[in-house]
């Protein structure tokens, strides 16, 4: 029995191990092509240490292009989604999760079935609504519709945990007197850090990453976002990759950072979210 489980333990570790490797693959390219020339990077067969290490693509790369400035940009729609999405979202999932009101079940799986619309589909509509409100050109787009809402997956995944917070705690705060909106912000909110750290979390990488919306909203180059100004390296007959792939490395470096900072939450939000349902 004891061989048994060990081999069944190393087997584990084994595939574990594997996956690993093939998902830190791409990173791993990105940060070696971004200290390589051009002619480095498609060198075959592939060469993983740089010979010299090419330190300028970084400062070239972030000179090029006014990164400060779409950082700037990028953050500021960052400072408005967040709080928005988790504000609306755990909302939402309290009224979904703890109070009870005709057709709740039935509203909530018509919020779930939103969740298999693929976004082409409503970018049209969506599109045409803000032109009517004369919203071009501008962060409302990107950023008012945090604050309806903030998406059914949010919802969902709050609600989730929201379920697994006892009932009695709740019922202790009603016989002292408490509101339903003092209850969510005294009791629920307190207890539901892991949650809400791991939809901010979510949040914030969707914004971060988000090229389709403001490229279809924004069209003054001083309003552009991180993922914009990463497409100015790609031409339309050539790329400068090393550049690309040095100011990726730099976009991609806050997310890295973000994730260690906040690991032990997210892994507790996302094992708990699943608790009860």
């Amino acid at each position: 029995m004891r061989k048994t489980r060990l081999l069944g333990k190393t087997l584990v570790y084994l595939i574990l191990i594997l996956g690993s490797c093939v998902m830190i693959f791409p990173f791993l390219w990105l940060v070696r092509s971004s200290l390589m020339s051009n002619n480095q990077i498609f060198t075959f067969p592939p060469e993983w240490i740089p010979k010299p290490f090419m330190w300028s693509n970084f400062s070239e790369a972030l000179s090029m292009v006014p990164f400060a400035k779409y950082f700037m940009n990028t953050m500021t729609i960052e400072l408005l989604v967040v709080p928005g999405v988790l504000l609306s979202s755990s909302l939402a999932a309290y009224s979904f999760a703890k109070l009870r009101w005709p057709g709740r079940n039935i509203w909530f799986v018509v919020l779930l079935s939103t969740l298999m619309l693929p976004y082409a589909v409503t970018l049209i509509p969506t599109f045409m609504f803000w032109r009517s409100l004369n919203a071009l050109n501008t962060i409302i787009p990107l950023t008012v519709p945090a604050w309806f809402g903030g998406g059914a997956f949010n919802i969902f995944l709050m609600r989730q945990f929201f379920l697994s917070i006892p009932r009695e705690l709740e019922e202790a705060a009603y016989m002292d007197g408490a509101k339903p909106f003092t209850v969510f912000w005294r009791i629920i909110l307190p207890l539901s850090k892991p949650v809400l750290i791991v939809v901010g979390i979510f949040t914030f990488i969707n914004v971060w990453n988000d090229f389709l919306g403001p490229l279809i909203y924004l069209s003054d180059d001083s309003k552009f976002t991180l993922a914009i100004g990463l497409a100015s390296f790609k031409g339309m007959l050539t790329a400068q990759w090393g550049y690309l792939m040095a100011a990726s490395a730099a976009v991609v470096a806050p997310i890295i950072v973000l994730f260690f900072i906040c690991q032990r939450y997210f892994i507790e939000g996302i094992t708990l979210t699943g608790l009860k349902g």
